[in-house]
């Protein structure tokens, strides 16, 4: 057995609703890799369980397995709004999410998070960020002045399948967003960070 059979044999398990809808993912959606999957979705409930947020943002929706990974560990009263630009996402999602006994906790936003965030004046306590790699910088921007005091910016994908390390060409836009998004967070003295070499990537960051 490798090391990966090895965790999942000894953590919680995935669901057998999660797994239907990691199933799905995999034979509908093109990238369906860029869903959760087992793992990191017990980790993000596992993190929301310690965080226990009361607005929860998530950049991102894809399949919408991270957001009812994250679902599960809410609190009731608890709300996540998750923002996905590619509106076709919707018709697989939406589904999946309204079926799922934590699907009252999501609100599903189709269009730009960069334009829709800030026109809904809240303050959030826990943000996700796994959409666009050019546009890291801009969420962060974007994300840090609306969250609270004390709350979490968990980044996916920072370390790019190793990537990151790399000299990176001009037209490798993701790559040179995300190592511009790791070199800003990693001088900003506003957060407490860490970078955890799960999957490709997880970076847990702490508004001071």
């Amino acid at each position: 057995m490798d090391i990966e059979g090895y965790i999942l044999d000894h953590i919680d398990a995935e669901g057998e609703y999660l797994h239907r809808l990691w199933r799905d993912t995999q034979l509908k959606l093109s990238y369906g890799q860029m869903a959760s999957g087992h793992l990191q979705g017990r980790l993000l409930k596992m993190l929301v369980r310690m965080i226990r947020p009361r607005r929860v943002l998530e950049l991102g929706m894809f399949s919408g397995y991270s957001a009812l990974s994250m679902a599960e560990g809410l609190d009731e009263g608890a709300e996540l709004h998750t923002f996905e630009v590619f509106d076709e996402m919707e018709d697989f999602a939406r589904p999946w999410i309204e079926g799922s006994p934590y699907g009252h906790f999501v609100h599903i936003h189709i269009g730009d998070a960069l334009e829709l965030v800030p026109k809904m004046d809240m303050e959030w306590d826990m943000a996700f960020i796994d959409a666009d790699k050019r546009e890291y910088v801009q969420y962060y921007d974007m994300v840090l002045p609306r969250l609270r005091s004390g709350g979490y910016i968990l980044a996916d994908n920072t370390l790019w399948y190793g990537r990151i390390t790399e000299s990176a060409r001009q037209s490798d836009l993701q790559t040179l967003g995300l190592q511009r998004f790791n070199d800003m967070v990693a001088h900003d003295a506003r957060v407490e960070k860490v970078i955890l070499p799960l999957r490709d990537g997880l970076t847990i960051i702490r508004k001071k």
